[in-house]
């Protein structure tokens, strides 16, 4: 049995797409986040990495606005991959997890703001999709 066969009849787990392009650029520190996001805004990875940043740094609102606008990024590539709104997402594919990174960036910026409601939706929301990210980034 594979790790990704669906025994319960629900959608397939769905894998974006990799732009090997900023992984290199990343792994060989030739630009920052900051650069691969603006010249690779699909990328979320680099969205999630500035909103890191930005939150250990303290600045809490800057890393929501990084972390959401990597989240809708992520969303626009999922439903272009074919997701319909839920499934999985694997964290062990890895040009999904600068979503998922997002998507618990925006929750712990969301919880740290006082938005309680889409923190919990933005945590549930991860959970649901790969219960492996959840684990890794619900900290």
């Amino acid at each position: 049995m594979s790790i990704h066969e669906n025994l319960l009849g629900g959608p397939e787990p769905t894998l974006l797409p990799e732009d090997e392009q900023p992984y290199q650029q990343m792994a060989e520190q030739s630009a920052s986040p900051a650069q691969i996001a603006a010249a690779h805004p699909t990328f979320s990875l680099a969205w999630a990495q500035l909103a890191d940043e930005s939150f250990a740094a303290g600045r809490v609102v800057e890393s929501y606005a990084y972390a959401r606008t990597g989240y809708h990024r992520g969303l626009d590539q999922l439903r272009r991959a074919g997701w319909k709104g839920h499934g999985p997402v694997p964290w062990e594919h890895r040009a999904n997890r600068g979503f998922l990174r997002c998507l618990a960036a925006l929750a712990r910026a969301a919880d740290s703001i006082g938005e309680t409601d889409e923190a919990n939706r933005c945590w549930t929301f991860l959970k649901d999709s790969s219960p492996e990210a959840y684990t890794e980034l619900k900290q």
